[in-house]
């Protein structure tokens, strides 16, 4: 292992990390550490538990890493002593990327272990005794459940988007996992919110926990969003008048339901566009497979839910268009986020039916401001429905198209409105 000096002085130098973690640092192409990182990075190294509240793209990967691998470097070898627990095979793969890139001139060793792929590669990983694991919690359990996976020496746990593991029914799982751990050790947790059960977990596992809050209701603002009142039998022109727009380089397209996302992206593709479908039951390899092309450019949009977009981290995305509206408010933000990353501008669409005045109202009450309505010629709303309107006016984002406006009460409709789409409830899924 080599002790070199590192070649650029950096703004992580703050933290007396050891130089071979400097070196693998300056190779990641970091410079100056984030606020989350400057927050969490110290007590991380004291051995603190840490609460972190915060949303993915905040930096919050090498937040716990640095600590973390800075105090392995001192550990004798011998079996998983970090176990890092994510939402979705997307997200572990990303955290174990990061973990790598940042340890490439240590000799520390990490594997990923999730559902959707053979499990008999991940045993045969796990008897190299790596000093990291991360996984999600379906296959964990897997694993301990078969006595293939000792956690006997784990000192630290990260659980990382708690609140979307949460959401995917995982957390009997977690309790069951950190009933599998020694009781003495460091705990992490990071959740972008904090519903009331993932409150009482951090009450559970955290002591006297180092907090770091830099969770936002409130879009970026690099991010320009706006609503687009129009009837739901032409959501897809309007969706395909917007993607051959030469603003659009590349987008994310979300949806209610996974087979609505798969049945959106063929027809997509029918018409033309390099579109690409992501849903949560498509087997590891396709999974993988269409991530990479929508990285790298073979795909210009993907068709996604919620649940199948966790871990979706791609820096470039132009435009965020939620077909459908999110099942909360608090999902705006999230999913609007996916684009405006790293300083760079980005631009969200939303598609609005009558059907969605109430989820209009608990949105703007949550981010605090009124979302400016857009229209585009062509797509005029249907005026027999009254579009969603706002209660107040605030500051807005903009996106492409002419500029629309929410003006007074437009009377009621007589007609059947169908389900209310705030109320859709959540969609729960076990990975195996």
């Amino acid at each position: 292992m080599s002790n070199e000096v590192h070649d650029a002085s950096t703004g992580f130098d703050r933290f007396g990390l050891k130089q071979v973690l400097m070196r693998g640092i300056s190779a990641a192409g970091f410079v100056d550490p984030r606020p989350i990182q400057v927050e969490t990075i110290p007590a991380g190294l004291e051995g603190r538990d840490v609460l972190g509240l915060a949303q993915t793209g905040t930096g919050k990967t090498a937040a716990f890493a640095l600590p973390i691998l800075d105090r392995l470097l001192d550990a004798s070898p011998g079996g998983p002593r970090v176990l890092v627990l994510a939402p979705t095979r997307e997200l572990a793969n990303q955290i174990a990327a990061e973990m790598s890139t940042l340890s490439r001139f240590t000799r520390l060793k990490m594997i990923t272990i999730f559902g959707g792929v053979s499990i008999v590669n991940q045993i045969d990983a796990l008897r190299r005794r790596p000093e990291v694991v991360v996984g999600c919690p379906g296959r964990v359990l897997d694993l301990l459940g078969q006595g293939k996976l000792d956690l006997g020496r784990v000192d630290t746990l990260v659980l990382d988007e708690a609140d979307h593991m949460f959401d995917m029914g995982f957390l009997p799982d977690i309790r069951r996992i950190i009933g599998a751990l020694p009781e003495r050790r460091q705990n992490l947790l990071f959740s972008a919110t904090m519903p009331r059960d993932i409150r009482r977990l951090a009450d559970d596992l955290l002591t006297d926990p180092q907090v770091v809050e830099l969770a936002d209701s409130s879009p970026a603002s690099t991010i320009e969003h706006a609503l687009y009142s129009i009837p739901e039998r032409r959501k897809r022109d309007l969706l395909e008048h917007m993607l051959s727009h030469n603003s659009c380089t590349s987008a994310i397209v979300f949806t209610r339901t996974k087979h609505r996302a798969r049945r959106l992206a063929e027809q997509l593709e029918k018409a033309g566009h390099r579109a690409v479908g992501l849903q949560g039951n498509m087997s590891q390899a396709n999974r993988d497979r269409a991530m990479r092309g929508f990285r790298n450019g073979q795909y210009d949009v993907m068709v996604a839910t919620d649940i199948a977009a966790r871990g979706i981290d791609v820096s470039a995305v132009s435009h965020v268009i939620n077909f459908d509206v999110p099942n909360t408010p608090e999902a705006y933000t999230h999913r609007i986020g996916r684009t405006g990353r790293a300083e760079l501008s980005g631009v969200a669409c939303t598609f609005v039916t009558s059907n969605d005045t109430d989820w209009v109202r608990a949105t703007e009450r949550k981010i605090g401001y009124s979302i400016e309505r857009r229209q585009i010629d062509g797509f005029e709303p249907d005026r027999s429905a009254p579009e969603p309107r706002s209660q107040n006016r605030g500051r807005s984002g903009g996106s492409q198209g002419n500029r629309g406006r929410s003006s007074g009460n437009r009377g009621r409709n007589s007609g059947n409105r169908g389900r209310n789409s705030g109320n859709r409830g959540r969609n729960r899924r076990r990975a195996a």
